[in-house]
């Protein structure tokens, strides 16, 4: 699908409500799927990547409900418990969804079970062997095409132990956490930097505790143990509101409410960052409790932005918001660099190629290495005919750049949005007056 994105034909105003958050959607599934008894999950986002998860629970022997609601997806699951999940009859087909993929391999790897694992063109060249040879020394075992998609896994008894992982990886943490649940004793993983913790503070309400020591950026759960059903609702997605945030302190005149976020601080980096270049944002919480903290994110026109380097420590907090704080620095007074960034190269695309690529189409000057990208602010932005290479954050990036630049930015693929925030473009102009 090619789009015609264009530039704002005024200031963007409104409330808007949020899809739920993918990450946490994710893992209310899953966890609800391996739990015992029956949870009734609210706001789950209604997305590609989510769809695969309920897919493969279900053909895992999870019974499945699932109802549209005023907000995303109303789904009930009754989970397999102590009895486990089965051996479906076909692969698993988890879509583009690398959280979907790399969780399961770490939740089926306990269980006496044989499960293929397939996905679509992109998620079969992304990397899985940071996940299969750990869960591979746990006692599992994985027949993999060269550490990538096909899998097919052979649970068997898991032996626990600590893993200290190179790179910050919540869905590795993960992984090795839900294979720590058949274990006996003590599963410890200890991340370089924090990454996102939902499952740290999601598992204490499916029944599983969950030790932390944060200096240490540590984790441990104690095994053997058998999720319990919960019921909770889903926040508005952080990483879906950054591109409503984006577009609002971009667009002269603009003012944008946005109610019901996810407020975990592994996830709003960006927003710290965007303070810092000055940018008219407001935070306002209403929750601040587990399982998550939940709040207002009030954003306006910010016309006076200045330059900033992100550093490394705080790349693992707002790794997929890149792609729109590389389209703001467009617009900021100096020099913005990003440390740091490899791991966009083994996202659904090779993101940081694309971002350099997709800027310096836009009019921009930028730079990139290995591992790094610079990009050179007070940019007046051209028209441009964009690739999405079937990813949603470039995708919505694009649209996003549109709406300041001096002609229409025609971007292919433009259905990859369908993954994160089916309703990305209408709710956009719904902010025009």
């Amino acid at each position: 699908m090619r789009y015609h994105a264009r530039e704002a034909a005024g200031p963007l105003s409104g409330t808007l409500r949020l899809p739920g958050d993918k990450s946490i959607s994710h893992r209310a599934i899953l966890f609800a799927a391996a739990s015992e008894g029956t949870s009734r999950l609210t706001g789950v986002l209604d997305g590609a990547d989510v769809r695969s998860t309920i897919g493969a629970v279900s053909l895992l022997g999870a019974e499945v409900a699932v109802d549209s609601a005023r907000v995303g997806l109303d789904v009930t699951v009754t989970g397999w418990g102590e009895s486990g999940p089965i051996s479906p009859s076909t692969p698993m087909d988890c879509g583009n969804s690398g959280t979907t993929s790399r969780l399961l391999l770490g939740l089926l790897a306990g269980w006496d079970v044989t499960v293929t694992l397939v996905g679509d063109e992109s998620l079969s060249e992304r990397p899985m062997a940071r996940v299969t040879v750990p869960l591979a020394g746990m006692g599992a075992e994985f027949t993999t095409r060269d550490g990538r998609l096909p899998i097919t896994v052979h649970g068997g008894a898991i032996r626990c132990g600590i893993h200290t992982i190179p790179v910050a990886s919540a869905q590795v943490k993960t992984a090795l956490l839900l294979a720590g649940l058949r274990g006996q004793g003590r599963t410890v993983v200890t991340e370089p930097a924090p990454s996102r913790d939902h499952t740290e503070t999601m598992l204490p309400a499916f029944g599983v505790e969950v030790g932390r020591d944060l200096d240490e950026l540590s984790c441990w759960i104690e095994g053997p143990t058998v999720p319990t059903a919960c019921d909770m609702a889903v926040p508005a997605d952080p990483s879906s509101a950054a591109f409503m945030v984006a577009a609002a302190i971009l667009v002269p005149g603009s003012d944008v409410v946005l109610p019901d976020v996810c407020l975990n601080p592994t996830r709003t980096g960006f927003l710290r960052v965007l303070h810092r270049m000055g940018a008219d944002i407001g935070v306002d919480v209403r929750i601040d409790q587990a399982p998550e903290r939940v709040g207002t994110v009030h954003a306006r026109y910010s016309g006076d932005l200045v330059a900033t380097v992100v550093e490394s420590q705080e790349i693992p907090s707002l790794i997929d918001e890149v792609p729109i704080l590389a389209v703001i620095a467009s617009q900021a007074v100096g020099t913005t660099r990003f440390e740091d960034v490899g791991e966009l190269r083994v996202k659904e695309s090779d993101r940081l190629k694309a971002v350099h690529e997709g800027l310096l189409a836009l009019g921009v000057e930028a730079r990139s290495g290995p591992d790094w990208l610079e990009v050179d602010g007070r940019a007046e932005l051209s028209g441009a005919e964009l690739d999405s290479l079937g990813d949603h954050r470039l995708a919505m990036a694009w649209a996003v750049a549109a709406s300041i630049a001096s002609a229409p930015v025609v971007i292919d693929r433009f259905e990859a949005v369908d993954i994160s925030y089916p309703g990305f473009s209408t709710d956009l102009a719904s902010l025009s007056f």
